[in-house]
C-alpha cells in the first residue's frame, strides 16, 4: 500500500493526498513532528521535508511537484486524452498554485493588520489569474477535476477556513474563484485530505491570538454563530513551527 510522511497542516502534504483521494487510491498517512524529525524520516528523506511518499514496491519519493506527477503517470489520469500541449498548460497553473502555500501560510501568521495586508497583496496577482484561466464549468479545465483542481485545493480550504472563522474572505474580489471553493468542498476533498482534528490543528495554529486573524477571530467568537477560540500553543511551540515554516520542512 502506498504511505505518505505527513506534518498535519503541511499545505504541500495535503496537495498529495487530494490526489490520492481524488484517484481513490487506498494509503496509509503517518504523522511526525518536524520540531523532532526522528532518523527512520530523515534517512529516507534527501531533503528532510514533507511529504514523502512511499510507493508500493517500497521507495521512497521526495518533493510534492514529482510526487504528484508520480501518482497521475503511473495511476490512472483525472483527465484522459489530454494532450501534451495541454498538460504542460496544467501543470503551470498547479505551479502557480503549489507557489502560493507559503506565501499564504505567511499571511495567515501575520501578527497585525498591516502586516496581513502587505502579505495577502503579493496573493492578488496570482488569483487574478487563475481566476482569468479558470473555463466554464465546475472546476478548473469544465466539469471534471484536474490536476490543476487538485494543486490549488490547499490554498482554497484554508481560506475558506479562514472565512468561516473570521469573515476575512481572501476571494472576496474573485466570484469565480469563490465557487469553484465551493464547487471543491462539495466533492468533498476538502476534509477527506486531511486528518480529522485537522481544522482544530490549523486554528489553534494560525487563528491563535498572537495573529492579526485570530484576533478577529476573538472578536467573532463573542456571537452565535462562531465557536469560542481554543486555547493557543505555547510560544515556545509557535516559534518551532515558525522556524519549521521559515527553514522549508514542507516541499
Amino acid at each position: 500500500m502506498l504511505k505518505v510522511i505527513s506534518f498535519k497542516i503541511c499545505p504541500f502534504v495535503q496537495r498529495v493526498t487530494a490526489l490520492l483521494e481524488a484517484k481513490a487510491l487506498d494509503y496509509e498517512i503517518e504523522f511526525i513532528s518536524l520540531a523532532n524529525k526522528p532518523q527512520w524520516f530523515l534517512d529516507i528523506s534527501p531533503n528532510a521535508q514533507v511529504p514523502v511518499l512511499v510507493t508500493e514496491s517500497g521507495r521512497a519519493l521526495f518533493e510534492s511537484d514529482a510526487i504528484v506527477e508520480y501518482l497521475d503517470e503511473a495511476y490512472p489520469a483525472l483527465l484522459a486524452g489530454v494532450d501534451a500541449e495541454q498538460r504542460a498548460i496544467d501543470r503551470a497553473y498547479s505551479y502557480l498554485g503549489s507557489k502560493q502555500y507559503l506565501v499564504q501560510c505567511g499571511t495567515m501568521r501575520s501578527s497585525d493588520e498591516t502586516a496581513y495586508l502587505e502579505r495577502s497583496a503579493k496573493m492578488h496577482k496570482p488569483l487574478s489569474n487563475i481566476a482569468a484561466a479558470k473555463a466554464d464549468g465546475k472546476f478548473f479545465n469544465g466539469d471534471q477535476l484536474s490536476m490543476v483542481d487538485i494543486a490549488w485545493v490547499p490554498v482554497l480550504h484554508r481560506a475558506l477556513i479562514v472565512k468561516q472563522h473570521t469573515g476575512v474572505d481572501l476571494l472576496a474580489p474573485w466570484p469565480a474563484l469563490q465557487q469553484w471553493q465551493a464547487n471543491l468542498d462539495a466533492t468533498g476533498l476538502f476534509a477527506a485530505s486531511c486528518a480529522e482534528d485537522f481544522e482544530a490543528a490549523f486554528i489553534d495554529f494560525y487563528l491563535a491570538s498572537t495573529t492579526s486573524l485570530g484576533q478577529l477571530k476573538l472578536v467573532s467568537s463573542s456571537g452565535s454563530c462562531c465557536a469560542p477560540a481554543p486555547a493557543s500553543v505555547s510560544a515556545q511551540s509557535q516559534a518551532k513551527l515558525d522556524d519549521a515554516c521559515a527553514s522549508g520542512s514542507c516541499c
